[in-house]
Order: C-alpha cells, then sequence, then structure tokens
C-alpha cells in the first residue's frame, strides 16, 4: 500500500520542499542557530530579561580563573575551545586531502576569502569614521559557516554542488584568517605572559612529538589539549586559539580506512553544531533595545558592520571571482552562472558566530557598544541571508536535479 502523500500535488510538495529541508542536511544546525539567536533577543526584551542577564552575566561565588567567573566568560573562552578545535580539525584535513590540498584548486578560495575580508573591512572603516570605532574593523570580514549553509540546505539542489564546495572552502579559509586576526589584533598579555608562552609552547611541542611517534590513542592528547588550553587562557591571548593548535597535531595517519582526525571531526562536529554554538549564541545575541531609540540603530557603528556584510563582502569576494577568471588566475566554480555566483558571495555576508566573538573582543568593556555591534551583526546577516536565498532561488535553473527531486517525491 502506497503512502497517502505520493499522491500529493507535484506542485504541493515542491512548495513544501524548503520546510522539509528546513531540519536535514546543511539546514538544521542553521536554522536551530537562527531560532536561538530569535529566542536570545525575546528574553532580553522580555519580562525575563533581568533572570536572562543574571544567568549569563552573574558571577559565580567561586571561580578557578578570572576568566571563568560568568557563564559568558565560560562560553566564550571555554566552550567555544570546542567550536576552534573543531575548525581546526577541518581546516587541516581540507589542507591535506580536501579541496584546498591541490596548489591550483586552493588559489580561487584564497584570493576569494581574502578580498572578503580586506573589502568588508574597508567598507567598515569607511562608512564609520574610525575613531572609538575603529577596533571593530574585523567584524564583517567573518563569514558563519552554519549560517550560510543551512540557506543553502533550504535551496537544496537547486544551487550547483561546486558553488556548495567553494563556499565552505571560503568560509574555511575565513576561519583561518578570522583566528590570525583575533591572536595578532584582539589578545591583551599579562604580566606573567612570557612563562604562559613558553608552557604553552611545551605542551604544543609534546602533542606534535605524539604525532610524529605516531600514537593512536585519544586520551594523551585529550589531557594535552585541555593543559594547552589552559596554559593559553593564562597568557591573556584568547584561550580558543588553544583549540585551533591543538587540532592542528590530531594525526590523520590512517588506520583501519579511517584517521584519527576524521573520528575526531565526525564525533565532535554534531555537538559543536547542534550545542556549541547554539549556546554561544544564546549567550551573545541577547542585546536588550531598553534605552535605544531608531537614532542609535542609525548609529555609525551597527550602519558600518551591516555595510561591512551587506556590501563588502559581496563586492569584495565577487569581484576576485572576476578579476581571477578573467586573468586565467583561477577559473569560476564549474556549472556556475555568474548570477549565481552573485548570490552565494550575498550569502557570505552572513557573519553571526566568529562576527560576535570578534564584536566581543573588540569592544571589551563597553556594553553599548557590544550591543550596537551585536545590532549591526544581525541586521546585516539578516539582509545577506534573505538576499542571497531570493538571488539564488529566482536564478538557478538545473532541471535535471529538479527531475531527480521530483522522483524522489513520486
Amino acid at each position: 500500500m502506497s503512502d497517502t502523500s505520493s499522491n500529493a500535488p507535484k506542485p504541493l510538495l515542491r512548495i513544501f520542499a524548503p520546510v522539509r529541508a528546513l531540519f536535514v542536511s546543511d539546514a538544521s544546525a542553521g536554522v536551530l542557530l537562527i531560532l536561538v539567536a530569535a529566542a536570545a533577543m525575546l528574553a532580553a526584551n522580555s519580562v525575563f530579561a533581568q533572570e536572562y542577564d543574571t544567568l549569563i552575566n552573574g558571577k559565580f561565588d567561586w571561580y578557578p580563573h578570572a576568566k571563568l567567573s560568568s557563564l559568558h566568560y565560560i562560553v566564550n573562552d571555554g566552550l567555544m575551545a570546542v567550536f576552534f578545535f573543531v575548525v581546526g580539525l577541518e581546516v587541516k584535513r581540507e589542507l591535506i586531502v580536501g579541496q584546498l590540498a591541490d596548489a591550483k584548486s586552493r588559489r580561487l578560495p584564497l584570493v576569494a576569502a581574502l578580498a572578503g575580508m580586506v573589502v568588508p573591512a574597508l567598507v567598515f572603516m569607511a562608512v564609520s569614521g574610525g575613531g572609538e570605532y575603529s577596533r571593530g574593523w574585523a567584524i564583517p570580514a567573518a563569514t558563519d559557516i552554519a549560517f550560510a549553509m543551512g540557506v543553502l540546505g533550504i535551496l537544496g539542489n537547486r544551487v550547483p554542488g561546486s558553488l556548495r564546495i567553494f563556499l565552505l572552502t571560503v568560509a574555511i579559509v575565513d576561519d583561518i584568517g578570522a583566528v590570525l586576526v583575533i591572536a595578532f589584533f584582539y589578545t591583551t598579555v599579562g604580566d606573567a605572559f612570557l612563562f604562559w608562552l613558553a608552557a604553552s609552547a611545551a605542551v604544543f611541542a609534546l602533542m606534535v612529538m605524539l604525532n610524529r611517534m605516531h600514537v593512536s590513542q585519544f586520551w594523551p592528547y585529550i589531557l594535552l589539549a585541555l593543559l594547552l588550553w589552559w596554559c593559553v587562557l593564562n597568557t591573556g591571548v584568547h584561550a580558543t586559539i588553544a583549540g585551533v593548535l591543538a587540532a592542528l597535531t590530531i594525526p590523520m595517519h590512517r588506520k583501519d580506512g579511517n584517521s584519527m582526525l576524521e573520528r575526531l571531526e565526525h564525533g565532535l562536529a554534531p555537538w559543536s553544531a547542534y550545542l556549541v554554538v547554539p549556546v554561544f549564541g544564546f549567550a551573545n545575541a541577547g542585546v536588550s533595545f531598553t534605552g535605544m531609540t531608531i537614532n542609535n540603530l542609525l548609529d555609525p557603528l551597527p550602519v558600518a558592520i551591516a555595510a561591512g556584510l551587506v556590501i563588502g563582502k559581496q563586492l569584495g569576494i565577487f569581484s576576485a571571482i572576476f578579476v581571477a577568471e578573467k586573468t586565467g588566475f583561477a577559473a569560476r566554480p564549474a556549472h556556475a552562472s555568474w548570477q549565481e555566483i552573485w548570490g552565494i558571495t550575498i550569502l557570505c555576508g552572513i557573519g553571526f558566530t566568529m562576527s560576535l566573538f570578534i564584536g566581543l573582543l573588540a569592544f571589551e568593556g563597553n556594553q553599548f557598544l557590544i550591543d550596537e555591534a551585536k545590532i549591526g551583526i544581525l541586521t546585516g546577516s539578516a539582509i545577506s541571508a534573505v538576499m542571497g536565498y531570493l538571488v539564488l532561488r529566482f536564478s538557478t535553473e538545473h532541471s535535471e536535479e529538479t527531475a531527480q527531486l521530483d522522483n524522489k517525491d513520486d
């Protein structure tokens, strides 16, 4: 007996296909992040605003380190190290056996990601006017993988596979750039910096030695990764950098068809996407509009961030692809029209997780500017998501892929 849904008209199936796609494949993590961010904003502007603030920012009675004195600090300095660890694993895999392994295939993502960081920063500085806002130059330079891939997941197979790979590789290179920016521009060093830096270097060297010795047990790496995180935390350099460094030492040596790195990545990626990032979003997206006016929303900082994300990202990345194609430096993604490429470059303007993270570091101690930065990030990301979706929805025509979807629904 056939399922009753098989009798549904194909037009209805096509209409509701994006709804089904919301909770499968690449879309689910992005949609969850959207819902969590919306919940945080509602909580921060409801009768539970005080409870939300106490939960996130309330000081604990006891804590082992000043940077672990509240849930907000634990999430940003501790839990997010897991996110950066997964990013590091992904980066290493891509560099060794993935899309970034071949020098020729690296050209386009590298130049596109670089332009996608520089141009938004320039747009930000031009619109904001510098001054006290200048520390936020890197906020619109980041792309959020979960959100961007979530939008592509909703679009289904309408988007060529080459563009999915391109977006993912650009976002990976973008993450590398964001980590370097955080390390060099948004860290402060304490009095004991040299001691803890030496300790961090020693632990990192020990992890590299384990790799060279082909140690295949998980527990030595996990214990040393925790120790490395503690040492980096005490240097004053942002502790999440330890996650990336630790990931780079995880072996790619094959054993029974899978490497330790791949097993760790597959095991941790769902936890990062469905727990770590949503918790970070809930702890950081809750901007309060109390006391804010329309004039505040149109202040230079939020407008500059939104402009960097919406205008700077697509301008920088699209121009880089166009020039690379015309000069023969690198070919554009296969089977993709210029309209589709434009849509993908717009989606690169979704800068939630990394942008929020950099915003917190850039204006640490100034809650008003942090809240304004959040408004700019949320506004710019929302515009980029909707605009990118619409451009791709109405400019993609891949009849053979649509036919495959129809056959699945029959």
